[in-house]
């Protein structure tokens, strides 16, 4: 049996029920949906961190049955690369960056629990963030990280996806992470920005909240939040610049326009707006610009994401062509930019 593929199902599963549940508890004023709701929240976030630990478990042993540790794992490699493979590819970082929202999400809600919880606001902000994280899981499901080697019936060797029951095929041996990738930056940048990218679900959640809602506690989530973001995002951005000046060269430079590199750059910039912009939003000004600038930087994160996993930029980062999954993150995008657009324009004119 394959327990990853099945944990990666049931997070998905949980999740889903997490947003149902909690919207049907808001609506309905049910106290006790709204428990299960919050309950299959953290259910949800202890199979995909289980998950995560297992997929890190077989990278480090180098169990290459699974497709995943066979493209980015081998006996050669150190073992910190080992479990630095677990973001190498899309499947893992996808994972990484799920949990993480996940994880800031049960933070947010326990930080502020005596003075937002239940108020429209949070269940909002939490609602909007699950919805997110369902985005990533069904990306998961669709690309699973624990797809597996099984022998056919004429014999041959294929790749499944979906069935968790087949007898995997030994794979003796994997072979290993991109040269490119064997560097101890590896460690440290990848994680960092994934991080950061998480850590701007909460102020887009929140922002989004406000423009429902109208609370001006909204501020209250999102700077801290975009503080964190703009931090790890920083670090980031100068790691690679690092990484790159040591094994691109780059004619001797840190930085280089590469497009995903411009890409992470972008919502830098407006989350430094943000930090800006919100010292007035406490006095009563830029009631319109600080939410927007919250949700531009989330959404900015999704096109850089978009930039990365499409293959429409030729870029040292990017992972492959158009494929399905790219079609999934494009239309992920358009529904951000749309309803965004529409809960910002009617914010606008209501200022006016």
């Amino acid at each position: 049996m394959n327990p990853g593929m099945v944990l990666i199902w049931l997070s998905l599963v949980t999740a889903i029920g997490a947003v149902l549940s909690g919207y049907m508890g808001y609506r309905k004023s049910n106290i006790s949906v709204g428990k299960l709701s919050r309950k299959l929240e953290i259910t949800c976030l202890v199979l995909a961190g289980s998950s995560m630990l297992l997929l890190m478990y077989h990278l480090y042993t180098i169990n290459a049955s699974y497709s995943y540790v066979f493209e980015h794992s081998s006996a050669d490699l150190e073992w910190y690369y080992r479990l630095s493979a677990l973001w190498a590819g899309q499947e893992g970082s996808m994972l990484l960056w799920a949990v993480s929202i996940m994880t800031m999400l049960v933070i947010v809600e326990r930080t502020h629990n005596a003075t937002l919880s239940g108020t429209a606001l949070m269940q909002t902000t939490r609602l909007i963030s699950l919805s997110i994280v369902c985005v990533f899981l069904i990306l998961l499901v669709l690309k699973n990280p624990f797809s597996a080697y099984h022998v056919l019936s004429d014999g041959s060797v294929g790749i499944t996806n979906w069935n968790p029951f087949v007898q995997m095929y030994d794979v003796p041996y994997g072979q290993g992470m991109n040269p490119l990738l064997r560097n101890p930056w590896m460690a440290v940048h990848p994680p960092t920005l994934f991080l950061g990218y998480a850590a701007f679900t909460i102020p887009f959640a929140a922002a989004i909240g406000n423009l429902l809602t109208h609370d001006k506690r909204w501020e209250a989530i999102a700077t801290n939040w975009m503080r964190i973001a703009w931090l790890f995002l920083t670090l980031g951005i100068g790691l690679g610049g690092f990484w790159a000046y040591e094994v691109l060269g780059w004619g001797a430079w840190f930085w280089s326009w590469d497009p995903v590199e411009t890409s992470s750059l972008i919502p830098w910039i407006t989350a430094t707006a943000y930090l800006h912009a919100q010292l007035r939003y406490r006095h009563g000004e830029y009631g319109f610009v600080a939410p927007l600038l919250a949700v531009a930087s989330f959404i900015l994160v999704v096109f850089a994401t978009f930039v990365t996993r499409s293959g429409m930029w030729a870029s040292v980062h990017s992972w492959q062509d158009f494929t399905a999954e790219s079609g999934i993150i494009a239309l992920f995008l358009s529904v951000l930019i749309l309803s965004s657009t529409f809960l910002l324009a009617k914010r606008y004119f209501e200022e006016d």
